[in-house]
């Protein structure tokens, strides 16, 4: 008796959540004649500092250029114009980041004017698993109370 009262009261602690104090990170852009960038945990903080990395579309695998945001998170760069492509941006620090994708070339007005980056495909396909995930979990609890 006692040996279940301990191992249901070992379930129930392991069971209760715990908080965690893990930052995600975002990176927005905008487009002049040169790029600035803006890297922030999802709290919104800037991510002051973090070490920025920037692969030219020729070269993917090679750092074009490292840096570092100012304590806004920001960083301004002038990519290469014989490179046309999409120039991938890293922004790290202290094991956060996250990486953008920035077309530059042709049709780079669109892109930037608040693309998702999922593809019409993509998008109809992700609907499609919701809305299958709904059915099939509707369709499993009403056989359980059939039965």
């Amino acid at each position: 008796m006692k040996g279940k009262l301990l191992a249901t009261l070992l379930i129930l602690f392991l069971s209760i959540p715990a908080a965690a104090s893990a930052h995600g990170a975002k990176i927005s852009y905008q487009i002049t004649k040169a790029i600035e960038i803006t890297a922030t945990y999802d709290t919104g903080e800037p991510l002051s500092g973090g070490q920025v990395t920037i692969y030219a579309p020729d070269n993917p695998s090679t750092p074009w250029r490292k840096a570092k945001c100012d304590e806004n998170g920001k960083y301004i760069f002038i990519p290469d114009p014989s490179k046309p492509g999409t120039w991938d941006v890293q922004v790290r620090q202290a094991g956060h980041g996250d990486m953008i994708h920035i077309p530059i070339g042709e049709g780079t007005a669109e892109a930037a004017s608040g693309s998702t980056g999922y593809t019409p495909l993509q998008i109809v396909l992700m609907a499609a698993c919701v809305v299958w995930g709904f059915v099939g979990t509707t369709l499993f609890f009403a056989r359980r109370r059939g039965s």
